[in-house]
Order: structure tokens, then C-alpha cells, then sequence
């Protein structure tokens, strides 16, 4: 793979990752409401569902999952009830003052870590893009292997940056805010969640084309 190539692909992947979806919902939420230690862990398992599903691409899952509608449908309906399960987490999280989190918080680094991995892997849409976006990037004539490898990590690393950014941005923005604010930090990435939820059910194969 040329420079040239990696370049398109970390533009391209950075414009796409860079809009709001479920893994940066939890981002932000992780970072405002339990700081930076969390929201790390919440960002390595987004990380490794990234390379867990360009892996998955690499050896034809991402294929199965466009030709047969049972999978994509059991995937799809998988992923939606657990954003709704993860939206009702959210709502009915007990809340406090973000001053008196850092001694207080309620959620583990391991349950962050989960949360977010499971949340990847669970949208078939992810595996669905990148099954029809990485072969653009990846040259027949050179190791298929060892190219699927360095967009794997690339993609981990550019979703890293991105949900840090969100992290960090939510932490920062909400400081000073009492409780009853971040109850309602809390209920907006929670609605959002079940938002994207519904999307996610209406979501065809087709669609990626």
C-alpha cells in the first residue's frame, strides 16, 4: 500500500468517523460523567471492535452478512435491542454534581470497556461499510493480509483520536455543572441512543450500495 492510498483511506475514515454515532455517544457520556480514566476504557473496546470487524471483513464475514438476510437481520434486531437496553442504563443512571464524580463513580473501566465493544460489534452497519469501503483501498497485487492489518490499526487509531476528542470535550464542558444537569446530559445521550436504535432497525443491506 502506497502513502498515497493510506493518505485517502485516513481522510476518508476520519470524515466518516468523525459524525456522532454510538460509540462516540458513549464517549462523551463516559468522559462527562465518569472522566477520562473511564471514557479510556469505553475507547479501547471501541478500538478493538474496530479491528475485531476489518478482521472479520478480511476473511468474508462482512460478505456472509450482505448475501444472507436471516444473519443481517438477527445482527441488525441484536444491535438495536441492546442501544435500547444501553439508552435505559443511561436514563435511569443516578446522577451527582461532575465535581463529586471523580470519588463516586459508579461505573467500571471493565463495564466501559464492554459497553463499547459490545456496542461495535452488535451494528452490522460498521461491518457492512467496511466491507464495501476497505477493498477500495486494498491492492490485490501486494499482501492482502498485512494491508488488512495496517487499515485495521489505522481505523483503531483514527476512532481512538476521534472519541478522545469527545471525551475530553464533554468533560471539559460540563465542570461545573450540578447534578440536575447532568441528569439531563445523561437522558440526551440516552434518546439519542434509542434514536439511533430506531435507525438502526430501519436499516437495509441495501442501503451500504
Amino acid at each position: 500500500m502506497d502513502a498515497t492510498t493510506l493518505f485517502l483511506y485516513i481522510v476518508t475514515v476520519s470524515a466518516v468517523m468523525m459524525t456522532p454515532g454510538p460509540s462516540m455517544l458513549l464517549a462523551l457520556n463516559n468522559g462527562a460523567s465518569h472522566g477520562m480514566r473511564i471514557a479510556g476504557c469505553g475507547i479501547a473496546g471501541a478500538a478493538l471492535s474496530d479491528v475485531l470487524l476489518i478482521g472479520a471483513v478480511g476473511c468474508g464475514l462482512g460478505a456472509l452478512l450482505q448475501a444472507s438476510e436471516q444473519l443481517f437481520s438477527l445482527v441488525k434486531w441484536g444491535g438495536a435491542v441492546y442501544l435500547l437496553y444501553l439508552a435505559w442504563v443511561l436514563w435511569k443512571a443516578p446522577t451527582r454534581a461532575l465535581a463529586q464524580q471523580s470519588c463516586a463513580s459508579t461505573t467500571s473501566g471493565r463495564s466501559a470497556f464492554m459497553r463499547s465493544l459490545l456496542v461495535g460489534l452488535s451494528n452490522p452497519k460498521g461491518l457492512l461499510f467496511f466491507s464495501a469501503f476497505l477493498p477500495q483501498f486494498v491492492r490485490p497485487d501486494e499482501p492482502v493480509a498485512q494491508q488488512y492489518v495496517v487499515l485495521a490499526l489505522v481505523s483503531a487509531a483514527i476512532d481512538c483520536v476521534m472519541m478522545a476528542i469527545y471525551a475530553f470535550g464533554g468533560r471539559h464542558a460540563m465542570r461545573t455543572f450540578s447534578a440536575r444537569v447532568m441528569l439531563w446530559v445523561n437522558r440526551s445521550c440516552a434518546g439519542m441512543l434509542a434514536l439511533l436504535a430506531v435507525g438502526l432497525s430501519l436499516y437495509r443491506r441495501s442501503d451500504i450500495r
